[in-house]
């Protein structure tokens, strides 16, 4: 017990002292997932208004292969990845792998089906209100996404949150596509499994302690979205 109390306080020392690699590491972090999230949040958002407005006749099939892809393990998903990106993959000449842009790409596709999932749900409902209007006022159905997207955004932004919640905590593709390379590739998932397996429970712990303060902080404003939401404010 005195070790744990002992890890822990020097833990709290590294986040009060601004430790440069705890930092480092961070913002690592943070441009990855960032950056992931201004991808997929500009292919999901118009594809999950593309699908609340427009009926073709795959349109239920690319809804269910959407939601079952939000339950498809990330590790299998970097597996793909690697392949794809790996000397005799068909992306092997571009030298992606191991390095933060490879990273990037395992979270675009993993967060994609899930903001798209999410915000359809919210724009399906709000379409069914503005349906009426949009048709009576001959709106096209570029003007009919446009309208969707802006009237939804706080909607659109919970499901970007989200995407943001699911993707800072990603460990098992990022590690497969990321290698977890010092000073290059390594960020707060990874590096907490690394210390952890080398018993520093010092710097995992304040790693750790940095993950939860995000994941707290995501889940407080995605509740008060819908709360500000709810209550017909904004």
């Amino acid at each position: 017990m005195a070790d744990l109390w002992d890890g822990i306080a020097q833990a709290f020392w590294l986040l009060v002292t601004l430790d440069q690699d705890l930092v480092e590491i961070t913002l690592r972090s943070l441009r990855v997932t960032l950056t992931a999230l201004a991808i997929a949040s500009m292919i999901a958002l118009p594809l999950a208004a593309l699908l609340a407005v427009r009926r073709f006749r795959l349109r239920r099939v690319t809804i269910a292969v959407l939601n079952a892809l939000m339950g498809l393990p990330p590790v299998v998903v970097g597996l793909i990845i690697y392949v794809l990106l790996s000397r005799a993959g068909p992306l092997g000449v571009l030298g992606l792998l191991f390095t933060p842009t490879a990273m990037i790409i395992a979270q675009v596709v993993i967060i994609v089906p899930l903001v798209a999932s999410i915000a359809h749900q919210s724009l399906r409902e709000l379409w069914s209100d503005y349906h009426d209007l949009l048709i009576s006022m001959n709106a096209s159905q570029v003007q009919r996404i446009k309208a969707l997207l802006w009237d939804g955004r706080r909607a659109l932004l919970t499901a970007a949150l989200a995407g943001f919640g699911r993707a800072i905590g990603e460990v098992g593709a990022i590690m497969v596509v990321g290698g977890n390379i010092d000073h290059a590739t390594r960020v707060l998932t990874t590096a907490i499994a690394l210390e952890t397996g080398k018993g520093e429970f010092a710097m995992a712990l304040g790693l750790g302690f940095v993950l939860i303060a995000m994941a707290v902080a995501v889940n407080l404003a995605i509740h008060w979205l819908g709360h500000t939401e709810s209550e017909g404010r904004w």
